[in-house]
């Protein structure tokens, strides 16, 4: 998934540079998604297939005055979540350039950075931070960086790799996932409502029980238990990244413990800490996607797509 092709030839020496991962990119690279699309897939398949469902089992016992109106309103929801899915999926998440000087001597050599290399010490906030070097990326990581082993990417103020999306969540793309949880959430508590006040009046209609339910609606109280979960789970996510938000960390900084019994030098209180995370803008992307590369132009902001 690094943004290095693995085929351009390094000078005269016609060494080809091999077994770096790519990313997929789609529309000549507006669209960056991670190494493996299976769990992006299984998310817009439940998201698609839950909406199908509520439209066609649970519309049919909505009240007629109000039915359409319902439904159009989930039908707004789905929407809202897949867009919100596409660009969190799809946008750059804060990649951080490759060392292009010593990966090409380094292949030319048949080394892998051997040579002694000078520790980086800077201060934040009057705090000194080690900068640690990535012998894949060749680089001194910024703060908060950290290198992702799925996409094979020093990724910039690195969150978490997220499987069911596929997608590094990182400096670039953090606010569209938070805006993808919330949104995710109101969808299936829409759903839940309604599903739940159908299976409810069927039980006061007919007097069925759970099994009676379980025969006559199972496509309904699937999706029921199915947006329960759902529910429970995005809570518990959004709860968690409400307190790293109010601390300025990041999902990876809180796992590492990495400043326990120290305060940190990011944190500018809950109100500055949200500005930060939530409303500064957000830079530009370090690598031009769309740029060709040549055997002879090969640079660190440029990289060849690989067009799907």
């Amino acid at each position: 998934m690094a943004f290095v092709n693995p085929e351009v030839e390094v000078g005269t020496e016609n060494e080809i540079i091999a077994e770096i991962e790519e990313k997929v990119f789609f529309f000549h690279g507006r669209l960056i998604c991670g190494p493996d699309p299976r769990g992006l897939l299984l998310t817009t398949v439940s998201i698609l297939l839950s909406s199908w469902i509520f439209s066609v089992y649970v519309g049919e016992d909505l009240p007629s005055h109000h039915s359409g109106l319902i439904i159009r309103v989930s039908e707004m929801l789905t929407l809202l979540v897949l867009g919100n899915l596409i660009l969190v999926s799809s946008i750059d998440p804060g990649i951080i350039p490759r060392n292009e000087q010593d990966l090409i001597e380094d292949v030319i050599s048949g080394t892998n950075s051997a040579r002694t290399r000078r520790k980086r010490v800077i201060t934040v906030n009057g705090v000194e931070l080690k900068l640690k070097y990535c012998r894949i990326c060749k680089i001194f990581r910024p703060p908060r960086s950290s290198h992702c082993v799925v996409c094979d990417n020093c990724v910039e103020k690195f969150d978490h790799h997220c499987p069911w999306i596929g997608q590094c969540i990182a400096l670039r793309n953090y606010r569209f996932y938070l805006t993808y949880i919330v949104s995710a959430f109101a969808f299936f508590v829409y759903v839940l409502s309604f599903s739940c006040w159908k299976m409810h009046q069927r039980v006061l209609k007919n007097g069925t029980n759970l099994f009676e339910l379980l025969k006559n609606c199972p496509e309904t109280l699937a999706l029921t238990l199915f947006s329960f979960a759902a529910i429970l789970f995005l809570a518990g996510l959004a709860s968690f990244h409400v307190y790293l938000i109010s601390t300025n960390q990041t999902a990876y900084e809180n796992f590492r413990q990495r400043f326990v019994g120290s305060k940190s030098p990011y944190d500018k209180g809950i109100l500055g800490n949200m500005k930060e995370v939530l409303f500064v803008g957000m830079p530009p992307s370090r690598v031009d996607f769309r740029a060709e590369v040549t055997p002879r132009s090969w640079h660190p902001t440029a990289v060849s797509s690989h067009e799907v």
